[in-house]
């Protein structure tokens, strides 16, 4: 029998998003949501509107391909996790906030960067950039700030290389990234977007007059020069490629390194046998879930699925992190294995709107981890796991700071 939202909301709700206790293992919350009974429930977001979360792997990936689910926040009942997002919803969408037909062509301007040929042959670009920073950690000495010194400075110095963004500018768009995604109030949102769009216009003004090289001077040169793209829209895209292509993958180094360090067998395993990374990334991917609030979605029209009628109007959340600890695909969800086959997660999302950078993430955190961990053996925390500070439930999972030693 079909249960409609009406009939739900007579009864309490848990609040969503949680926060994590600890860096790898789900919220209490979530654990207890993933345990019931069915795929999707109800809880209360920041404002006191509710919202379905879905829980199951199967159904994460049939909503998340369901183009009755609009990713467009700027629809006046779009589930929004934070009131940080406030400062967002009146901007010009990149072509992930965008729904088909228009998301397809707007997305296809950018593949050709990310494929996974292209991204092959930046591998030995990747490898030069990883070994110089711990070159640079090797040479100031222990103790080290692994976010600072290492995690962060990697993926934005190999991301403003496939952008074409100087890199030198690194001090000005980590800060304006940090609070774009961290900062807790709509207003310091829309301030850190306010100083990243007028960075971009300024850049693309320059690229305007001299061409560039990496995917930015590209689409200054053909798409905006040809009429295909208008200057706002390059600007947002361009935003979003620099803010995710390294918020991110600092986020998993970070985490990755916390998790192998707390699982010394799992550790000792991936050292012994270096054939064991590729897998071991999907899994950290999958056991870490970082874009835990990505999958925010408004149902445009009523759909029914797994004996629930999600009506036209309401939120859907598709929380990758508990998807990925579904016990139905994968048996013993909450153990970090690095032999599970696990490529099968929803860290990256799925349907058409599926992480467009994939396939660098993973490039990045092969070769991360198995230098890091070549290079510095006797690497280890330099505080207890449960005196980290980990970063709220409303952003991307992480730490802002990981003291190591060797």
């Amino acid at each position: 029998m079909t249960e409609t939202a009406a009939t739900l909301h007579a009864h309490d709700t848990p609040a969503f998003p949680s926060d994590r206790t600890c860096p790898y293992q789900l919220p209490s919350q979530y654990a207890e949501l993933r345990d019931q009974q069915g795929s999707l429930h109800k809880v209360t977001l920041y404002d006191g509107r509710q919202a379905w979360v879905v829980t199951k792997h199967e159904t994460a990936r049939k909503l998340l391909a369901d183009p009755r689910l609009s990713s467009d926040r700027r629809h006046d009942d779009f589930p929004l996790t934070s009131p940080r997002l406030q400062g967002l919803r009146d901007r010009r969408p990149a072509f992930i906030g965008m729904d088909p037909p228009e998301h397809g062509p707007r997305r296809r301007m950018t593949i050709s960067e990310f494929t996974v040929k292209r991204i092959k042959g930046m591998r030995t670009d990747v490898e030069r950039i990883v070994h110089g920073f711990i070159d640079e950690m090797l040479a100031a000495g222990p103790p080290a700030d692994l976010v600072s010194q290492f995690a962060l400075p990697v993926p934005s110095m190999v991301i403003c290389q496939l952008l074409g963004v100087p890199y030198a500018d690194h001090d000005f768009f980590q800060d304006a990234s940090r609070r774009l995604v961290q900062s807790t109030s709509a207003a310091e949102v829309a301030g850190a977007r306010d100083d990243m769009e007028r960075y971009f216009d300024e850049l693309i003004t320059k690229l305007e007059a001299e061409p560039g090289s990496g995917l930015l001077g590209s689409l200054v040169t053909r798409q905006l020069a040809d009429g295909a793209i208008d200057r706002e829209e390059l600007i947002s895209n361009a935003l979003l490629l620099l803010v995710a292509g390294h918020e991110t993958t600092a986020s998993m180094t970070s985490l990755s390194v916390i998790t192998l360090l707390e699982h010394p067998d799992q550790h000792a395993a991936l050292r012994a046998d270096p054939g064991l990374v590729p897998g071991a990334v999907e899994e950290l991917l999958r056991y870490l879930a970082i874009a835990d609030i990505a999958g925010a979605r408004l149902a445009t029209a009523d759909i029914e699925i797994d004996g629930q009628l999600i009506r036209a109007g309401e939120g859907v959340i598709v929380t990758n992190s508990i998807a990925n600890r579904d016990a139905s695909v994968f048996a013993d969800p909450d153990t970090f294995d690095v032999h599970r086959s696990a490529r099968h997660h929803l860290a990256f999302g799925y349907g058409v709107h599926q992480c467009l950078g994939q396939n660098l993430a993973r490039l990045e955190l092969e070769i991360i981890l198995t230098a890091l961990f070549d290079r510095i053996p006797t690497l280890r925390l330099a505080v207890p796991v449960d005196e980290l500070t980990l970063r709220p439930g409303t952003t991307i999972q992480g730490v802002n700071e990981l003291p190591v030693t060797w």
